[in-house]
């Protein structure tokens, strides 16, 4: 029974605010850079993958999924990066298609449940006979992506992945996009829509009779995004049915390796739905840990080099590598 029922993150004291520990990670942390050496991979459907290696020349690497129009180059992925590399592991920082600085080459991008480009990023890994382990961080939309992908694998997972941990993953997407539209995550809301309007103009230089951006200004929440890009785009009739679809929540039973999910309870974007508890509970593998502060990914620490997400990622893959 997994479920992990004391966690020993505590927040500052003068950022026990979910939004504050949000921001601050982003407003204020500093961080170096990654050594990165960048490597092109090519996609079945003749599209490009652009993964960001770091190496501490060892035989078990991390793969890091980044969340919403993030990239390897967050503040969250380079502390991932450096505890670990810190530590004995390569890692390969994943950009989603369309997040690495160059627009990806096909109408379609990537969305909250598609797992095949990570299915594809792990065969080349192992293709590369250079990893006897290969593990897995993600967060938010990465983390789903994350989870989602372990469940459908199941007992078919390969072999060389021992173990994953996910951070601040709306694991219900329904309920958790319903709560991002409450006015306390106006400010959210309206950067993911812009960053996301953004990216569509791009995409419409390329697709002109495929992507309309009329009236875009009155689009102000992500069903009604949805609704209009991300399922037709993706071969979804609607929102709702990408949401069903794409969330990882069906899964979690069906993980057959060491799983950790790391929930806080005060994160603005995640309903109550997005806590798995009986889940957890019932199975062998999926591990959750549900912090009482935390923000979405921050779990600020000061003091030190790390954050404790850092550390409890390192932690847990360690112990399972």
């Amino acid at each position: 029974m997994p479920l992990i029922q004391h966690s020993d993150y505590k927040a500052p004291f003068f950022l026990k605010n979910r939004h504050l520990l949000t921001i601050y990670p982003t407003l204020f942390r500093k961080i170096s850079n990654a050594d990165y050496q960048r490597v092109r991979i090519p996609t079945a459907d003749e599209d490009f993958l652009d993964l960001d290696f770091s190496y501490a020349d060892s035989d078990r690497i991390v793969i890091i999924l980044h969340g919403l129009e993030g990239s390897a180059d967050r503040k969250y992925v380079l502390g991932m990066v450096h505890i670990f590399n810190n530590g004995g592991y390569d890692t390969v920082s994943l950009n989603f298609r369309g997040c690495s600085g160059e627009p990806n080459k096909n109408l379609r991008f990537y969305h909250s449940g598609e797992t095949g480009d990570l299915a594809q990023v792990v065969e080349y890994l192992a293709a590369t006979g250079r990893y006897r382990s290969i593990h897995i961080v993600g967060f938010s939309l990465g983390g789903n992506v994350t989870l989602k992908y372990l469940g459908e694998q199941g007992a078919n997972i390969h072999p060389l992945i021992h173990s994953a941990v996910a951070f601040s993953v709306p694991c219900d997407l329904r309920t958790s996009s319903q709560e991002l539209e409450k006015r306390h995550n106006s400010i959210y809301m309206q950067r993911f829509i812009r960053a996301l309007g953004y990216k569509l103009e791009l995409k419409a230089q390329r697709f002109p009779d495929m992507i309309r951006l009329d009236n875009y200004q009155d689009i102000r929440t992500f069903q009604q995004f949805d609704d209009r890009y991300t399922a037709p785009i993706h071969g979804f009739p609607d929102a709702l049915t990408y949401w069903a679809a794409s969330s990882s929540k069906p899964f979690l039973q069906k993980i057959s390796v060491p799983t950790l999910l790391i929930n806080a309870l005060d994160d603005p974007f995640l309903s109550p739905e997005c806590f798995p508890y009986e889940e957890a509970a019932q199975s062998r593998y999926f591990y959750l840990e549900t912090p009482r502060y935390g923000g979405h990914v921050g779990f600020v620490t000061f003091g030190q080099q790390c954050y404790w997400s850092e550390k409890r990622a390192f932690a847990f893959i360690s112990e399972h590598h």
